[in-house]
């Protein structure tokens, strides 16, 4: 799929090009995202060319993965960033994370919201899900703050930095935004 542009109220959110590559270099020097994403720690410059270069770039190529560099206007500081990933069974999974200085703004529960309602129109998407490791509080809280659902603690799930780690799962659907289903859902019985 060609990359396309997303708009919120706020915010305008683009695929990542290559003269974002030092502000994404910046902002992944924050020991937080370093934490609590599974980005490489240290993180060196050459590691953010490989990401616009080659992970943006193929993951749109291939409809295995689509992101999306956040700006609060065009071609304005990133903001962060937002991913769709790991396709499965009309499913995807969500990640993200914001640069310091913006956080505590909405701005990243805005955009989680954008990419959702994309993938279920555009997509046709059934569920979309958010891990996170077990203790990432801000991630949570955007997770909840955008409708999530939180599902299950995970044991060992989620590789980061040669270690297995606990994570938490959450789901968003399409009626949960208020959204057509593409299939219908039948939920379980209580």
């Amino acid at each position: 799929m060609d990359p396309v542009t997303l708009t919120t109220d706020r915010l305008q959110l683009h695929t990542f090009v290559p003269a974002d590559i030092d502000e994404v270099y910046v902002a992944a020097q924050d020991p937080d995202i370093q934490r609590w994403t599974t980005i490489p720690s240290p993180y060196a410059r050459v590691d953010a060319e490989y990401f616009i270069n080659r992970v943006v770039v193929d993951g749109w190529l291939g409809d295995t993965e689509y992101t999306f560099a956040i700006r609060t206007e065009d071609r304005g500081p990133v903001v962060g960033a937002v991913a769709l990933h790991h396709p499965r069974a009309g499913a995807w999974e969500v990640g993200f994370w914001t640069a310091k200085r913006f956080r505590g703004h909405g701005y990243m529960t805005e955009a989680v919201l954008g990419v959702a309602r994309w993938a279920f129109t555009d997509l046709s998407c059934t569920r979309l899900e958010w891990r996170a490791e077990v203790g990432n509080v801000g991630s949570l809280t955007v997770a909840e703050r955008a409708g999530f659902t939180l599902e299950a603690t995970l044991r060992a799930a989620m590789p980061n930095k040669g270690v297995l780690r606990d994570c938490w799962l959450a789901s968003l659907l399409p009626s949960d935004l208020g959204l057509p289903t593409p299939l219908p859902y039948l939920p379980a019985p209580s």
